[in-house]
């Protein structure tokens, strides 16, 4: 794979004066290691690659949402697991979503204009859609508009949640007109392989994720969205092979996580996800969680959240379960959207009455695909799906869906903090040695560099939306 990017700091960017003029800019920002003519193939396949790491990775997923919403736990280094971060601990997604995500996506766009290619445009708007859907869902109010026209915003302003999410569903609509299966072909498509279908589908499929993600507050925005797609025709993710995903090699393109157990032994599967199946006796379990080291009772441990550094170390290493095979293999897929999720999202979506779709069935299908996505055997899916702790209650949609999805989001620790806050289940309690007054972390906190300089957009968007802490919740966080 090709892994080249532009690297325009936008941090950088904002710390230049005011007074300077643009083209001074353009000088000092110069990289003198890259093209003066970059391909649109090259910066695609290092945006897809960089924002794969950067969601799949250590700071955004293992080290924070994960175990925010108890999937992963700590047993050594316990203070994330115990909500305490500086305002430099949670920036990577800041810097890395506009820097090597945004600036290089809306470089393709400007590539496919002078090129007449409208494909690598609508390719670069899904992407760029998803980037700022994930940095929306995680810090809040975020420069949006302005981001879009970096070269002529030093000092870009926040635009509210709310507006963000209207602006992607926009840009998702403008992406699927472009994208055209009889258009120019694309390169460096290292997602779908250049098939602008599969695109296609992903752009509808994301679509209908920001639609859901804004319901409790916009629901006749998001009925609308709906039938708009259902009137273009293309549909959504039909089947486990048109999954998003990023399937990785070997070293040094390996999976994020089978990257950092080459090295580190501090994280383990957390013991309320390993509670919950058990209850269910959920087949996911064994994939999911890797057996204990040394002989224990159960074989699969798992650990509390948020235990002192000296309480965790005494359960053992050797006692204690990793996550299982299958996340630390270096091929594992970073997932982005799966087939599984979208059926989990058609079901709700006919469960609010947005569309006329059965939600029972839908949502018994969702399970089953699942559990499907890691191959698990056809009669033991029946057995579970036909037990009653699982079967569909439409007097709750939320609390079938919800306790469900948080177990199929398995691993995708941004998606998963983001479903957990709208849909108000699973039903969980605060880290043991929290430091949050008994409160779950429900965002982000602003990388610190914002504070110093964007001070004065920072502080408009701190004014709007709450104290800049763990605890403000969100626009779209209703509940």
């Amino acid at each position: 794979m090709k892994f080249k990017s532009i690297t325009i700091a936008f941090s950088a960017i904002l710390a230049l004066s005011l007074g300077s003029c643009k083209e001074q800019l353009a000088n000092i920002n110069k990289n003198p290691n890259e093209a003066e003519n970059p391909q649109p193939d090259y910066l695609l396949t290092g945006a897809i690659k960089n924002t794969a790491d950067t969601y799949w990775g250590t700071t955004n997923n293992m080290n924070s949402s994960l175990l925010f919403i108890q999937h992963w736990a700590k047993i050594q280094y316990t203070d994330p697991d115990r909500y305490i971060f500086t305002n430099n601990d949670l920036q990577e997604l800041w810097n890395n979503g506009y820097t090597k995500g945004i600036t290089n996506l809306n470089k393709v766009i400007s590539i496919a204009d002078a090129q007449g290619n409208t494909n690598y445009r609508g390719v670069a708007k899904v992407l760029r859609s998803w980037i700022f859907s994930l940095l929306t869902d995680a810090y809040g109010d975020i420069p949006y508009s302005q981001a879009i026209q970096i070269n002529d915003y030093i000092n870009p302003v926040y635009d509210t949640q709310r507006n963000v999410y209207l602006g992607i569903l926009n840009d998702l609509k403008s992406a699927q007109l472009d994208l055209n299966v009889n258009g120019k072909a694309i390169a460096g498509d290292i997602l779908y392989s250049g098939s602008i279908s599969g695109w296609k589908k992903f752009a509808n499929s994301l679509r209908l994720r920001i639609a859901l993600r804004i319901a409790d507050r916009e629901p006749e925005i998001s009925k609308t969205v709906l039938a708009e797609i259902a009137a273009e025709g293309t549909g959504y993710i039909s089947t486990q092979a048109e999954t998003a995903r990023l399937v990785y090699s070997s070293s040094p393109n390996q999976n994020p996580i089978s990257n950092l157990f080459d090295t580190r032994d501090d994280y383990r599967i957390s013991k309320t996800i390993v509670d919950r199946l058990r209850s269910l006796n959920d087949p996911r379990l064994p994939v999911f969680s890797s057996p204990t080291k040394d002989a224990t009772a159960l074989t699969y441990v798992g650990v509390a959240n948020g235990l002192l550094t000296g309480d965790a170390a005494n359960l053992g290493l050797t006692k204690t379960s990793k996550p299982g095979a299958y996340f630390l293999a270096p091929t594992a897929p970073a997932v982005i959207i799966s087939y599984a999720e979208v059926l989990f999202d058609r079901a709700e979506a006919a469960a609010r009455g947005f569309t006329t779709e059965d939600a029972a069935a839908l949502y018994k299908q969702a399970v089953t695909e699942s559990l499907r996505q890691y191959s698990i055997a056809e009669g033991d899916i029946s057995t579970y799906t036909q037990s009653a702790a699982v079967q569909y209650d439409a007097s709750d949609f939320r609390k079938s869906i919800g306790n469900q999805k948080w177990i199929a989001l398995f691993g995708q620790g941004l998606e998963a903090f983001a479903e957990w806050r709208r849909l108000d289940y699973p039903v969980l309690n605060p880290a043991v040695a929290g430091t949050l007054n008994g409160q779950l972390p429900v965002r982000f906190i602003y990388p610190g560099t914002e504070q110093s300089l964007n001070g004065a957009n920072y502080k408009a968007a701190v004014a709007h939306q709450g104290t800049d802490v763990l605890t403000t919740k969100l626009w779209f966080d209703v509940k």
